[in-house]
């Protein structure tokens, strides 16, 4: 029992493998919903409600327009799956007992968190989606847009890399010196306890809430309402497993360009072919995936939003699992992502039409589906060449200045 409690609970799982979990998952939930795991759009949807809280008008608003603010957070899919992310993320740290209240670091990483954050909040959704919508689930579904997005997304976490490489962006570390002998590690077993035991008690409502929820209306995949609690349930599961693995996209390209570690991607990439398979074989079975324009706008935005989850440090699923731990960087990461897509959504009526107007591509739909899901994986195969060759010439230079 207590290696069962260590290994599932409390010591971190294996960072690639939680990428493929996230893959398998992500498709089937595509298959039960028809919509890809995102985020971002519902973070925007809470943006504009709480505008509407202080009696703001949006109906002028084409993007709240389009984002859709009818209903709640708990009578809609992507809402109560939202809400289970953060509750599977809050009940994983106290399991684990990573709970601890975490101010800031410095001055300088405040200013991080709210200008990325920002800029992430606003860069995805002038893309229409975030590194989930429009990479680890958005590659596997055939939309050409996810690729441009992609490689955009790229170029704005290596300039990122670059500029949080600058000396102003590094603070000093203050030692401190410590004697084992006189100043031995204390070991908090009682908090601990009290953490674990919270956890656990989140954990029981939480499964207790759901079979309520279930029996008032028994699941049917056909009813909306009545699977709710399925997305509940699937949002606590997605939750649960990016705290466990340590899960933050941004990871995946910022890791390869710092240090050469590519075992966040390569976990990505697995989980995304995986999921590629999975959704073709639902898409065979008359489901339809998202297909947003190829424009300048998405260019951008991804470009944006790569460039804004460096500086801020964290990515949605990031700053989020983050946050639930009690780092207080991250929280003000969360804050200001969300005001970041409050000002794009005010703005967007003032964009020129010549950034929106775009084509929309779908391999499947444009090449047949044989041909399309072939080009789609060869697509994939391409980026994984990329990282292996990336890493191959980083570690190139980084012996060729060792022996200099």
């Amino acid at each position: 029992m207590h290696s069962f409690k260590q290994s599932f609970f409390i010591n971190f799982w294996d960072n690639s493998k939680g990428m493929i979990m996230l893959g398998i998952l992500s498709a089937i939930y595509f298959g039960i919903f028809g919509s890809v795991w995102a985020v971002t759009g519902e973070m925007t949807r809470w943006g504009g409600e709480f505008l509407e809280f202080f009696s703001i008008d949006l109906s002028s608003y084409s993007y709240y327009q389009k984002q859709n603010l009818s209903g709640t957070p708990l009578t809609r899919i992507d809402g109560i799956m939202l809400i289970g992310m953060f509750i599977g993320c809050l009940s994983a740290a106290f399991l684990a007992n990573k709970f601890k209240w975490r101010l800031p670091a410095s001055k300088i990483r405040i200013f991080q968190a709210i200008i990325g954050g920002i800029l992430s909040g606003f860069g995805a959704r002038l893309a229409f989606g975030c590194n989930l919508a429009n990479f680890f689930t958005g590659l596997p579904y055939f939309s050409l847009h996810t690729w441009v997005f992609t490689l955009f997304m790229i170029l704005g976490i290596y300039l990122a890399v670059k500029v949080c490489n600058l000396a102003l962006f590094k603070p000093k570390a203050k030692l401190q010196r410590v004697c084992k002998e006189n100043q031995p590690l204390k070991t908090q077993n009682k908090t601990a306890k009290i953490y674990f035991y919270t956890g656990l008690i989140l954990f029981i409502i939480f499964i207790a809430y759901v079979g309520f929820i279930i029996q008032k209306q028994p699941l049917n995949i056909k009813n909306k309402e009545s699977i709710l609690p399925l997305a509940l349930i699937f949002g606590f599961v997605f939750g649960f497993i990016i705290s466990r693995a340590q899960i933050c996209f941004t990871s995946c390209f910022r890791d390869l360009f710092l240090f050469g570690r590519d075992n966040a991607i390569k976990g990505a990439l697995i989980g995304m072919i995986i999921a590629c398979l999975i959704a073709f074989a639902f898409i065979l079975q008359g489901h339809t995936s998202k297909i947003i324009e190829i424009s300048p706008n998405i260019a951008l935005g991804a470009f944006l939003f790569g460039f804004g989850i460096v500086f801020a440090g964290g990515c949605e699923c990031g700053w989020m699992y983050r946050a639930c731990e009690g780092q207080s960087h991250f929280i003000i990461v969360g804050i200001a992502n969300i005001i970041g897509t409050m000002i794009l959504a005010l703005s967007y009526d003032y964009f020129p039409n010549f950034l929106t107007d775009g084509v929309k591509i779908h391999l499947l739909n444009e090449f047949g589906y044989f041909n399309g899901l072939v080009i789609n994986l060869t697509l994939f195969a391409i980026l994984f060449l990329f990282i292996l060759k990336f890493k191959k010439s980083f570690f190139f230079k980084q012996n060729k200045k060792g022996k200099i």
